[in-house]
């Protein structure tokens, strides 16, 4: 059963057996809003990019992104770049692979960050939604929307960060400004 993600809201990744989650997916979806023109509605492609940035000790040590696809240590993995989404009503446009079990002891969160690479606003686009799947069953655990569009060409939509022995996912959703990963560090560091 998914849940359904406001913001500052966080889940836990074990099972509901007690044994904690070992490998998940964060997809992203989207689509372009139509506008209206001279000739009737249309719309644009809208090239949005998911991005990994992880942190040790509020330091970023490695991201993985559309240049970048393997985290150093092999944890983490882009499955690669959609440049038009589309998909944007459940399926992924892009997703980011956590091999949760492999990911290095030093490493305790996982920002995921969505950002539009050809600088168009979040007002120019509709469905969009990050959500977190069990890539060993396929069942979604978690969904987290990003509602109202905006003026705003970036978002830091969620972490995955460890806790105990195990890992949460909390929904961040704090609207940015930025064509890559790098120009959201500022907006991330305070939600670490």
């Amino acid at each position: 059963m998914s849940v359904n993600l406001s913001k500052g809201q966080g889940i836990s990744l074990q099972k509901s057996d007690g044994g904690n989650l070992t490998s998940v997916r964060m997809g992203l979806g989207w689509r372009s809003a139509p506008r209206r023109g001279l000739f009737g509605r249309r719309t644009s492609e809208i090239d949005l990019d998911a991005s990994a940035v992880l942190f040790a000790d509020k330091k970023p040590i490695d991201v993985v992104f559309f240049q970048h696809l393997v985290s150093d240590d092999g944890a983490v993995r882009h499955t690669g770049d959609n440049l038009v989404g589309g998909a944007g009503q459940g399926g992924d446009d892009e997703a980011i692979l956590v091999d949760l079990a492999r990911v290095p002891v030093h490493i305790d969160q996982i920002v995921f960050t969505v950002n539009s690479f050809t600088g168009q606003t979040f007002a120019e686009v509709q469905d969009a939604f990050c959500r977190l799947v069990d890539e060993a069953t396929g069942q979604e655990l978690a969904r987290y929307t990003l509602t109202g569009g905006g003026n705003y060409t970036a978002q830091v939509m969620s972490k995955v960060h460890r806790v105990g022995n195990g890992w949460q996912m909390t929904a961040i959703g704090e609207p940015s400004v930025g064509r890559t990963f790098q120009d959201l560090v500022p907006a991330i560091l305070p939600h670490l």
